[in-house]
């Protein structure tokens, strides 16, 4: 199996949540964080997790299964996404063929969406999740030859502009939302959970 790590974003200030960590939610009884990170730990890769500075977030830090995924700090989270790239990049092993890039507030993504996009990696082309909708998504799959582009990313950037300019990016279609859907605020969340009761989503 090639070395492609998995990349969780999880460094975000969770500033349109109105003082809750969106990141420490409650999914199926345990923080979104830690099953974000139990998800990816299905796949067989090494799982990364970018977070705040430890005394900024100490309940995130918390929320990481022990021993199973590597934290990174980012310590000027504050600047972005781009940060939060770069520093979990830096810590990635030099021979990964490439990255895995999730983000933590995407509670539909499974571990056959992970196994799906890996999958479809051939060491050489990004990757994305496709929503039913026909919109690309997460998770992304990036080629190491990628890396020294993204490293040089600042502000809130991710990888969406190098994706929009790439004429050879591989679309995974990914079942109901899970490509696409991320919450953000009190009431994301409030509609999401009034999703996991209705009698279509069972």
């Amino acid at each position: 199996m090639p070395l492609v790590p998995i990349l969780v974003l999880a460094a975000g200030a969770s500033s349109r949540m109105r003082g809750r960590d969106k990141l420490l939610e409650d999914v199926g009884g345990q923080p979104l964080l830690r099953d974000r990170l139990n998800t990816a730990l299905c796949c067989g890769q090494p799982v990364f997790v970018t977070l705040p500075a430890a005394e900024k977030a100490p309940d995130r830090w918390a929320a990481v299964p022990g021993g199973d995924v590597t934290p990174v700090a980012v310590e000027m989270a504050q600047d972005g996404m781009a940060a939060s790239l770069v520093a979990g990049l830096s810590a990635l092993p030099h021979t990964a063929q490439g990255v895995v890039i999730l983000l933590a507030d995407m509670p539909d993504i499974t571990a056959n969406d992970l196994r799906a996009v890996l999958a479809a990696f051939d060491g050489q082309t990004a990757v994305r999740g496709l929503g039913t909708s026909g919109k690309p998504g997460h998770p992304v799959v990036l080629p190491s030859h990628r890396f020294k582009a993204l490293m040089a990313l600042t502000g809130d950037q991710g990888a969406r502009g190098m994706l929009a300019a790439a004429d050879d990016v591989v679309m995974v279609p990914l079942p109901g939302n899970h490509a696409e859907t991320d919450l953000d605020t009190p009431e994301d969340w409030a509609r999401w959970r009034e999703r996991q009761h209705s009698p279509a989503h069972r």
